[in-house]
């Protein structure tokens, strides 16, 4: 080897100051939710929702009990049935329940003619005759949901074709008459539903108690009295938190600041954490997760299983307005190639983030993919003054780093270790039904 002239660059470094970056994290995500939710102060722990008195109208989903091959429905269940609500007579229910007869149907194949039909798996097209012969689609019906005849709630003239390998349970006309004829209170319960009131006042459509008006009289009628009567019992949305303790020994503190502070950037990736676990429980929590949240009248199924525009036309569809999609980004993907394959442009909202229909499609790595390719996409309404979606947080804590967290001292052990409690608190609330929507069984 020759001799060197001059410093090689291996010694020189020892003498150099390297340029550094703050620490990487893979985790950190736009976190696009948390940046969209309007955000309410909320300075007594607790958020409560006042609304107009509304009737249970029993729109839930129906559960069933599998033993091999062989289905029945739990007949405690059958309560969640609109004709039903309210009905709690163990022995008619279970009479009830022991005539369900079930069926398993083909794709393509024509569901059986019945009073009642429950889909206890599988995915079927909710159908009526057409003016011009061809079949008119209501949408669909999946895992849980009902359909019923015209004295029922349900709709004349209306069928269902399966879309996929369904088991349904069917309740015939002459089965159902035979229980309501030996039960004297299942037949008093349907001739109290039958003038469409609830506990003596008139509904509207959206299930609240109707406040009487009058218009267009002339003369001098006499004219209605009412009053706007309000839930008893609003529901009240107490603030979850998410906390840790971060560590850091005091040798590291004190001798490895320069040129960055190491206690600060402990910080800055630990808050990043926490705010991803905020996002994740805002979206996935049992109690108040907008997953969780969503009224069974705004939760749509695909029609064939990836989401195509027909599928985000029918969630736009059942609000007054909608100001953004979020999906997870492979329901994103898939959904840009159903575009694709019609030749649909979807359209594309600031930074880029594909839209519909101008609402744009944000991304969202929180909302679940199942083991067999299904997810879900939410679309909602945000914002107090438009009775929509609103996060819930509390700011001006004790110690505050940055708006709605925390960090407070928690002492130096007898290792030398220093504890710093880091804390948030959060939650979120959906102020009526139609500002959250969910499309469900998104296959990817």
């Amino acid at each position: 080897m020759a001799d060197r002239l001059s410093l090689s660059t291996a010694a020189a470094r020892q003498l150099a100051t390297t340029t550094k970056t703050p620490p990487q994290m893979r985790e950190i995500t736009p976190r696009h939710l948390l940046r969209v939710l309007p955000w309410v102060e909320v300075s007594g722990g607790a958020y409560r929702v006042n609304r107009r008195l509304t009737y249970a109208v029993g729109d839930g989903r129906v559960t069933f009990v599998a033993t091999g091959a062989d289905v029945r429905v739990i007949p405690a269940e059958l309560g969640e049935l609109a004709w039903l609500r309210g009905f709690d007579d163990p022995g008619t229910l279970q009479a009830l329940a022991d005539r369900f007869v079930q069926h398993e149907l083909e794709p393509g194949e024509r569901a059986p003619e019945a009073a009642v039909l429950l889909v206890a798996h599988g995915k079927l097209d909710k159908l009526r005759p057409g003016e011009y012969g061809r079949p008119r689609s209501l949408g669909v019906l999946a895992d849980g949901d009902h359909l019923a005849t015209d004295r029922l709630d349900g709709e004349p003239d209306v069928y269902a074709r399966a879309v996929t390998s369904c088991t349904v349970l069917t309740l015939s006309r002459a089965d159902l008459e035979d229980v309501v004829s030996r039960s004297p209170a299942l037949r008093a319960h349907l001739d109290r539903r039958t003038d469409g009131r609830a506990d003596g006042r008139a509904v509207n459509r959206y299930g609240e108690a109707a406040i009487e008006l009058a218009a267009g009289h002339s003369g001098e009628p006499t004219l209605p009295g009412t009053f706007v009567d309000y839930d008893a019992a609003p529901r009240e949305y107490e603030l979850s938190v998410a906390q840790t303790i971060l560590q850091v020994h005091t040798r590291v503190a004190d001798l490895y600041n320069e040129p960055m502070n190491q206690t600060e950037q402990q910080l800055r990736l630990t808050t990043h954490a926490l705010r991803e676990r905020q996002e994740h429980e805002l979206v996935n929590n049992r109690d108040f997760g907008l997953l969780h949240n969503a009224d069974f009248k705004q939760r749509v199924h695909t029609r064939a299983g990836p989401p195509t525009p027909d599928d985000l036309d029918e969630l736009l569809s059942r609000r007054r307005s909608s100001h953004f999609f979020l999906a997870h980004p492979r329901a994103i993907a898939a959904f840009g190639r159903e575009c694709n394959r019609r030749g649909v442009s979807p359209g594309v909202a600031e930074r880029g983030i594909m839209a519909w229909r101008g609402v744009p499609i944000l991304p969202c790595d929180k909302i679940p993919v199942s083991r067999r390719g299904l997810t879900s996409i939410l679309v909602m309404r945000t914002g107090a003054d438009r009775q929509g979606v609103v996060g819930l947080r509390r700011t001006g804590l004790v110690d505050e780093y940055e708006p709605g967290v925390s960090v407070r001292f928690a002492g130096i052990d007898d290792k030398a270790v220093v504890s710093y409690l880091v804390t948030t608190y959060f939650s979120a609330a959906v102020l009526v039904p139609d500002a959250l929507g969910v499309l469900e069984s998104v296959q990817v």
